[in-house]
C-alpha cells in the first residue's frame, strides 16, 4: 500500500504543534534558528530547502522529508530539481538514501498532484 504523505504531513504537523506549545525555550530557540537559516541570503530559501531535503534523505528522516518537500512545493521547486537533489543525497548517503530518495520523490509527486503549495 502506498503511503499517504498528506496524512503523514498532518500527523507530523499536529505533533510538532504540540511540541512547540509544550517545549519551552529550547524549542522556541530552535524555531528561531530555522527561520533565520531559511531566509534568502547568498542562497535562496528554495536552495536551502533543497539542501535540507538532501540532508533529510541522507539521514533517513521521514518527517524531515515531508516537511522539506512541502516547503519545496510551496517555493515552486521543480521535479527536476528534486531529482537532482535526490542524486546528491544518494551520492552522500549511499544505498539507503536511494530508498529514502524514492520516498521523497513519491512525497513530492503526491503533494503536487494534490495541489501545489497546499
Amino acid at each position: 500500500m502506498a503511503k499517504d504523505y498528506l496524512a503523514l504531513e498532518q500527523e507530523y504537523l499536529a505533533r510538532s504543534k504540540a511540541l512547540h506549545q509544550a517545549g519551552g525555550e529550547p524549542v522556541k530557540a530552535f524555531r528561531a534558528l530555522v527561520q533565520a537559516a531559511s531566509r534568502d541570503g547568498a542562497l535562496t530559501h528554495a536552495q536551502k530547502e533543497l539542501i535540507a531535503l538532501a540532508i533529510s534523505i541522507a539521514l533517513r528522516c521521514e518527517g524531515c522529508i515531508v516537511f522539506h518537500t512541502r516547503a519545496c512545493v510551496r517555493l515552486g521547486v521543480t521535479r527536476e530539481q528534486i531529482l537532482e537533489t535526490i542524486g546528491v543525497a544518494i551520492e552522500m548517503g549511499g544505498g539507503p538514501s536511494s530508498v529514502y530518495g524514492a520516498e521523497a520523490l513519491a512525497c513530492y509527486d503526491q503533494m503536487v498532484a494534490a495541489g501545489a503549495g497546499s
